[in-house]
């Protein structure tokens, strides 16, 4: 609101000193920030004050985890904080024309909506399952492929792609394996299917390159192959998130750091001087995700004061399948979906250690009429805070501290972030 106010009174000729610095996304970014940190958390400290004496709190199965029973009663839904923290400063100092933002803005609050149900089952029904699997599914698809069909229509988003001089459009393919170096410029393709990937050249990789068909249905299968990954992608990442939340401080500081890396892609990706230097994909606009990135890191932040061991708040799935839907919308907003297995590292393994453990338990229970484990318990977090129970894989030998196992995560996640930067500049 603040920054369209200042381009209408720029337009009108009105001078306010320090109108011009919300021209800059580094001031928009930083004040973004600072105001979501504080936000998170003077009013975090208000909200759990009201969470406790609604008696909105946490209900634990003995799971015979060490610390566990002593969390019972600790205020959840506290995804409310994040949600508030964030949604203020990006309304605040975001361009609420931009079409980034606006998808951005729609998903979290759909995502927070799903979480929120979710947890109003649980705590005021008492019905500890919440929404029923497929229905958290089906509401996530659905965002989801919202989602893929504004990429596939919207005339906003598009990219910067090698064109001929004489007008054709040429494939990063077609340049490899031509004969004569085809002389090329740069312009704006109204809609592409390309993203990156690291290792090939220029990083591009596109959708087209799946297609069975050529012509007109080979326009329309790329297009349908592309929508289809976006879907896979956003309700994969809500869904991981949230299988990661189940240590004090794990899931909010894991995306956090996630975060972080996507702020600099949007703020690379979205400056042409930097997307030429650096040799990566132009997105026209996509630099406004820089500022909803950096609300996010600021509201998390603020949040891990009160959600560090020993937590005084859950975020609940009010905030994990918010904090999912976005790192996975954002991702493919700023072409960076295919990337995900490595940053977001530790939510792929916690989301495998799951479908592992519950396919082999099945097969073994079938096969020898007793279910047999890969891991002491699934998501993975767990498997380290228990020890005696016969596995596949015993490391290590005694159950470790929760705080040490949330602290070596976030350093695993730190080396991944680390390295999927890095893979920009491998060619």
């Amino acid at each position: 609101m603040l920054y369209d106010l200042t381009e209408y009174l720029g337009r009108l000729g009105v001078d306010i000193p320090g109108m011009g610095l919300f021209g800059y996304l580094s001031f928009r970014a930083i004040a973004a920030f600072t105001l979501a940190l504080l936000i998170s958390i003077f009013a975090g400290r208000r909200i759990i004050a009201w969470l406790q004496k609604k008696q909105i709190g946490e209900t634990i199965r003995d799971l015979g985890l060490e610390g566990q029973m002593q969390k019972k009663g600790t205020p959840t839904m506290g995804g409310v904080i994040i949600f508030i923290s964030l949604i203020i400063p990006v309304l605040l100092l975001g361009d609420l024309r931009n079409i980034y933002n606006i998808l951005l803005i729609i998903s979290t609050v759909w995502f927070f909506l799903i979480g929120f149900a979710d947890d109003y089952i649980k705590v005021f029904k008492k019905n500890k399952e919440g929404m029923s699997e497929k229905g958290k599914l089906v509401a996530q698809g659905l965002m989801a492929l919202s989602i893929g069909l504004a990429v596939c229509f919207s005339d906003q988003i598009v990219i910067r792609e090698d064109v001929a001089t004489d007008g054709s459009a040429i494939t990063a393919v077609e340049q490899a394996d031509a004969t004569v170096p085809v002389e090329t410029e740069k312009v704006d393709i109204v809609k592409s299917t390309k993203t990156t990937l690291p290792f090939v050249k220029n990083h591009e990789f596109d959708y087209s390159w799946l297609s069975p068909f050529k012509g007109a249905w080979g326009r329309y299968c790329k297009w349908a192959i592309y929508v289809l990954m976006i879907v896979i992608v956003i309700t994969a990442c809500s869904n991981g998130v949230n299988l990661t939340d189940g240590m004090d401080g794990l899931a909010a500081g894991t995306s956090a750091i996630v975060g972080v890396v996507l702020g600099i892609f949007a703020w690379l990706g979205g400056n042409i001087v930097n997307a030429d230097y650096l040799n990566i994909m132009y997105i026209p606009g996509s630099g406004e995700v820089a500022v909803f990135m950096s609300a996010l890191v600021g509201a998390l932040i603020g949040f891990l004061w009160y959600n560090t061991f020993p937590a005084q708040v859950f975020m609940g799935d009010t905030g994990s399948l918010m904090l999912g839907g976005i790192i996975g919308v954002t991702a493919v907003l700023i072409r960076k979906e295919l990337l995900i297995p490595i940053l977001c590292g530790v939510f792929f393994a916690e989301s495998v250690s799951v479908l592992m453990q519950r396919f082999y338990f099945k097969y073994t229970k079938k096969k020898y009429g007793e279910g047999r484990r890969i891991f002491r318990m699934a998501p993975l977090h767990h498997h380290y805070q228990k020890d005696n129970i016969p596995a596949l894989i015993q490391r290590p030998a005694k159950a470790l501290p929760e705080a040490k196992i949330v602290s070596r995560f976030w350093i695993v996640g730190i080396i991944l972030a680390l390295v999927t930067v890095a893979l920009l500049k491998v060619r």
